[in-house]
This record gives structure tokens, sequence and C-alpha cells, in this order.
């Protein structure tokens, strides 16, 4: 670890040394550099990607089916499985189907689709919002997100402006 330098410097130092200057966090404040071989930065990084792919989990999409009537006991039914689905990773579809007079009467089946999202506050979050498509009524739903971004102020306590990091490999 170098410190916190000009970028000029920072690159003088990296051409006299024979390797390259590589930003290696750009949002940082100041930004992340090493001075270092790029072609070996990129290898590495391409290994990373593909071990990431390899271990990436894809998330299906379950679809719990309700009708204006639906009442208390299957919806509690209902919120266990979605509760389940979400907590195993996936993204839950919520659909609404209304059938004959039930059309008529839009308005309840859209509360009953605002009511489960009202109970599972919290424990999901809403990827795509309640909307009707001919004689459905959906929405989907994701488990809750679990980085959220650093503030500006946290950063900038973090780092000093006017600089870049910079550290040796």
């Amino acid at each position: 670890m170098i410190g916190v330098m000009a970028t000029r410097e920072a690159q003088r130092m990296a051409e006299s040394r024979g390797l390259d200057l590589v930003e290696i966090t750009p949002n940082a404040m100041p930004p992340v550099c090493k001075i270092m071989d790029y072609g070996k930065f990129k290898y590495e990084e391409s290994i990373r990607a593909k071990q990431q792919r390899k271990a990436q989990k894809a998330a299906q999409v379950k679809e719990v089916k309700f009708h204006p009537g639906t009442d208390v006991g299957d919806l509690e039914h209902k919120l266990r499985q979605i509760r389940a689905f979400l907590d195993e990773g996936n993204k839950v579809r919520l659909s609404l189907q209304f059938r004959g007079r039930e059309n008529a009467h839009r308005d309840i089946g859209e509360d009953k689709i605002a009511e489960v999202l009202e109970m599972l506050q919290g424990a999901c979050h809403v990827e795509q919002a309640p909307k009707t498509d001919g004689r459905i009524h959906f929405c989907l739903i994701g488990p809750p997100r679990k980085n959220s971004p650093k503030s500006q102020q946290q950063q900038q306590r973090d780092g000093v402006s006017g600089g870049i990091k910079i550290s040796v490999s």
C-alpha cells in the first residue's frame, strides 16, 4: 500500500517499473488502483467471472394463484408457500384470476393482492408492481435485497478526495 497520490505520479511510477496502472474500484472515494501487469489482471478477472457463473443459481419463478373469494385459511396457507419460495431464493408471481361475475368487481381482487403484499411486507421485494392483463391481475415479487448502496456521506468519510489509492502487487 503506497497511499493516496496524484494520478500522473502513479502513472510515472508504474512506467518506471515496466508495469501498468490498473483501476480496481472506480466508484470508491478516492478510486483504488494497483500497479501490476494488465494482462495478468484480465486473466484473473476472467477466471473470477467464470467461477461466479458456475456458482450462480438461476432463480425460478413460482406462481401462486388467488381468486377474489380466497378465504383466510387458504390465504394463510398460500402465504406460507410464498415465504418458503422466497426463502429458497425464488421469485414468486402472484396472480389473481377473475371468473364470470367477478369481472364486475375487480376492486375486490386488487385489494386481495394489496392485502397479500401488505402481509409479506419486509419478507419480499416487489419487482413488478400489480397490474391487470385481461382477466388476470398479477405482480412479481422476489426475496428481500441484501445489499443496499453505500451512502455518499459514508464513502466520503472512508476516503480522501483529490487523489487515488495505490498498492503494488
